[in-house]
């Protein structure tokens, strides 16, 4: 049982001691019962309440390639903004990047008001993805705790992540010393991002105690998290695989082949997506190239 259920658990209950002889004494805690007939009723045993340490307050900002009026960045900010003692901040393109990779401009450029697709104040930045996170960072004074970049319309899988604006935005951040979550959804016939915001912000849960600087030395990797679009279909769950720097067939990594009813157990980055898994990799902080 987890520790906190099982601290509950040893709380309500006390152990028993029978002493030795016709007397027999119940111990809870530091409460003895008398023995003798017509004395004092037993105290009642108590019941201790442990309530769970409320979580630390985590600060992301949030970024990526499609623009900051894209619907896959309006549904993850809308399912971190959920989270308990959250608060989240979104700087992104004023315009859909896709594909410009870790490109930046050549001065810093200029940024302005914007709001997501459902509302959300924002800046939005008139350049490249990479720039919008060194917009956040060095110009507007944001000290997140942790970037997560996406949710990306179309997959960026093994050896197309150096094209990946999300990615790139997402090592910007590594550059920064800041650990960074890209996340991208596979292309399809529409986009239903609930269960990929679900994915992110259960990856953010289960990892957020290790996310409590605010910046330092430029780290090595950045995580990359790719969610089928399995349509009304489940995801299939979630594998953590070794990134792929080459594929055999790189049309497949692209292309909307993803089969979320299949019964395939692929060991590849590639293969599992396609089989209807998502994958999460860790990728190098800097392009092979």
């Amino acid at each position: 049982m987890g520790a906190v259920r099982q601290a509950a658990w040893a709380a309500r209950t006390r152990l028993t001691v029978m002493a030795v002889g016709a007397t027999a004494a119940l111990v809870t805690g530091a409460t003895a019962c008398g023995g003798s007939s017509g004395g004092s009723p037993a105290a009642a045993p108590t019941t201790a309440v442990v309530t769970p340490a409320a979580p630390q307050p985590l600060t992301i900002l949030v970024s990526n390639d499609d623009g900051v009026g894209a619907a896959g960045i309006d549904a993850v900010v809308t399912a971190l903004r959920a989270l308990p003692a959250v608060t989240v901040d979104v700087v992104a393109p004023a315009t859909n990047q896709s594909g410009t990779g870790g490109k930046t401009s050549p001065t810093t450029p200029a940024h302005h008001d914007a709001t997501t697709a459902s509302g959300v104040a924002a800046t939005a930045v008139d350049g490249f993805p990479a720039d919008s996170v060194n917009v956040a960072l060095d110009v507007l004074g944001v000290k997140p705790n942790l970037v997560v970049t996406g949710i990306n319309q179309g997959q960026n899988l093994g050896p197309f992540v150096d094209l990946s604006g999300t990615v790139g935005a997402a090592r910007a951040a590594a550059a920064h010393g800041i650990p960074a979550l890209a996340t991208s959804m596979g292309l399809g016939p529409a986009f239903d991002y609930s269960q990929a915001a679900t994915l992110v912000t259960a990856w953010v849960t289960a990892h957020r105690a290790t996310f409590t600087g605010t910046g330092g030395a430029a780290l090595s990797t950045v995580t990359n998290l790719n969610i089928p679009n399995c349509g009304a279909a489940k995801i299939r769950g979630e594998r953590e695989l070794a990134t792929e720097p080459t594929v055999t067939d790189m049309a497949t990594a692209i292309t909307n082949g993803q089969d979320c009813s299949s019964t395939a157990n692929p060991a590849d980055e590639v293969g599992a997506f396609n089989a209807g898994f998502a994958t999460l990799t860790t990728i190098p902080a800097k392009p092979a190239k």
